[in-house]
């Protein structure tokens, strides 16, 4: 199960466990846009059912994975891939600003999460879940304060899953992309434009980039096969970046 399924990485996600013979379930909060994908799945000869699904919503997060298992049985991983951005000048950010782009990456993961645990707990325990960080979590940006605060949220979140889950054979483990020219990278564009810090965009952060380009959502699919695998099974608690040489850490 992929959450923001219906665009950008989350479809390069769905598209490439799919490719790999997995049953995929693409919930995203914009129904058309994930059927969309799971009908080009479907299409290819692959397994798909596409969900709505508001992940800050505990009730729909849980009404997803049930139609997920009366569909295909059980889940096996389950990716909170979810997130949202709107950017705002440091000294301008709101309290709603922060809650909103705080309650979809960070609250969005920790309900994932649970959920997600439960459901592989009444399987019989184990399962995987895989979450989508950011190289914003490891330094903060100024434009984007509050999503740098949620995706380090998720690596924490991450990690404390990780130890916390750890008893019913669980993993959680995620991945950190860096610049991926997804329709996310457009809008913030346009937000940043707007603000007068259009400078500081996609074409600007790319060009600190070592391997001399920007990601496309391909580039981080076969990460995201292996860490929902069993080839990972001896990793938890972990947060592999996929950004090209951008943030050395």
């Amino acid at each position: 199960m992929v959450t923001g399924a219906g665009s950008g990485i989350g479809a390069g996600i769905a598209k490439g466990l799919a490719a790999e013979g997995a049953n995929v379930v693409l919930a995203d909060l914009d129904l058309e846009a994930a059927r969309r994908v799971a009908d080009e799945i479907l299409a290819a000869g692959g397994a798909a059912l596409a969900v709505r699904v508001d992940i800050t919503d505990r009730a729909a997060v849980r009404a997803g994975i049930a139609a997920a298992v009366e569909r295909f049985g059980r889940i096996d991983a389950y990716f909170n891939n979810a997130g949202m951005n709107a950017p705002m000048k440091y000294l301008e950010i709101t309290e709603d600003n922060f809650a909103k782009v705080m309650g979809v990456n960070a609250l969005g993961t920790l309900i994932g999460t649970q959920e997600a645990a439960q459901q592989f707990i009444a399987q019989g325990g184990g399962g995987k879940v895989v979450n989508t960080a950011s190289i914003a979590g490891r330094t903060g940006f100024p434009s984007f304060a509050p999503y740098s605060a949620a995706k380090a949220a998720v690596i924490s979140l991450t990690q404390a899953g990780a130890r916390a889950l750890v008893e019913h054979g669980i993993t959680v483990n995620g991945f950190a992309p860096g610049v991926v020219e997804t329709p996310l990278w457009d809008k913030l564009d346009a937000d940043l434009e707007k603000m007068g810090e259009g400078d500081s965009g996609f074409a600007s952060m790319s060009g600190d980039i070592l391997l001399g380009r920007p990601a496309q959502p391909a580039d981080i699919v076969p990460t995201a096969i292996f860490l929902a695998g069993p080839d990972s099974d001896y990793i938890t608690g972990q947060i592999i970046p996929i950004e090209g040489g951008m943030i050395l850490v």
